[in-house]
């Protein structure tokens, strides 16, 4: 139903089988955003979400609000950040790009579902699932490691490999690893924490434990693969601008026979004492056009931390006078 005059435009949403509270929020802070972004009205009345204003923002708060209206239906819980990331995804005359795949990681003991909140992310899920190597460049937040492990994760759940293995350089920001204290692994243990993070966040501790234990998983530096074949083995190389170019060809070439590789880097965070040396920049130009091996680009809109992430990694681009990450790849 609309109701339409001379300066304003009404149009209802059926909420009906969607979570009132996921849908609207706690003080129904995700209508006061989709009103806040878009310039609308929005008011959510018995089983009807009114969204009034100009014909163009009606249209630009109706496409986001299904999509909003889609996730509390599947009790998918959300904030802030995800109704603008909502409105991110449309183009310019308010029409909406694809949506992001519906289907979700769904892991044992896992305390919700992994599901690719932006377009960027789904293809970068697609590239993986279709491609033995992916190669995923991106600015930080926009879930490079986090979707790898998941997926990682998930086919050791499902027995599809025997094993994990999450490697990472041990080079930040040109600090020495003898200044820290503690044994070789006390050592390189903060550099590893990121991906500890993350299966602390999808896989039971008890399980993780006895996983690490067996060496289902292994967290390791990328240095401890030298010599190594990695069979039945998804192996992720996570900040791999910081790999040089040796440890670049190291690394791939550890890949045994029914193994999966993804490699995760921000090229505008290289910590080498010369980018030039970064395997990451080398294997972006040596490895297209391989059948099996992708690339998969993600930009500041699929950032999924703070809302001012985005904002601030395109306010340093332009003070480098850079172009967005992955603004020019295809």
């Amino acid at each position: 139903m609309a109701e339409t005059n001379a300066t304003l435009h009404q149009h209802r949403l059926s909420t009906e089988g969607a979570d009132p509270l996921l849908l609207a929020g706690i003080n129904d802070v995700h209508l006061q955003t989709l009103a806040h972004v878009t310039g609308c009205r929005v008011a959510l009345r018995g089983d009807q979400l009114v969204l009034s204003g100009s014909p163009s923002e009606v249209e630009r708060a109706t496409a986001a609000a299904e999509h909003l209206l889609d996730l509390a239906r599947a009790g998918e819980a959300f904030g802030p950040d995800d109704v603008e990331r909502a409105l991110d995804t449309l183009d310019g005359d308010g029409t909406p790009r694809t949506a992001p795949d519906p289907g979700r990681i769904v892991l044992p003991g896992a305390r919700k579902a992994i599901v690719p909140k932006t377009e960027g992310q789904r293809r970068y899920l697609e590239a993986i699932e279709r491609n033995d190597i992916v190669v995923g460049i991106g600015p930080a937040g926009t879930g490079k490691t986090y979707l790898a492990v998941a997926m990682a994760t998930d086919a050791l759940f499902k027995k599809r490999v025997k094993r994990i293995v999450l490697a990472r350089p041990a080079v930040e920001a040109g600090e020495n690893l003898g200044f820290l204290p503690g044994d070789l692994q006390e050592k390189v243990d903060p550099y590893l924490r990121p991906l500890y993070d993350a299966l602390d966040d999808m896989v039971p501790a008890d399980r993780l434990r006895r996983a690490l234990e067996t060496r289902a998983i292994e967290v390791a530096p990328l240095a401890y693969m030298r010599g190594r074949t990695l069979q039945d083995a998804f192996v992720i190389l996570d900040e791999a601008q910081n790999a040089t170019a040796l440890q670049m060809k190291m690394f791939l070439t550890r890949l045994g026979l029914n193994s999966k590789a993804v490699i995760t880097g921000d090229k505008t965070q290289i910590d080498l004492p010369r980018k030039s040396d970064s395997g990451l920049l080398q294997v972006e130009q040596v490895l297209r056009g391989i059948e099996g091996i992708a690339f998969a680009y993600l930009h500041p809109t699929d950032v999924i931390r703070h809302r001012l992430v985005k904002d601030i990694i395109r306010a340093y681009a332009a003070a480098a006078g850079e172009p967005e990450e992955g603004a020019a790849a295809a």
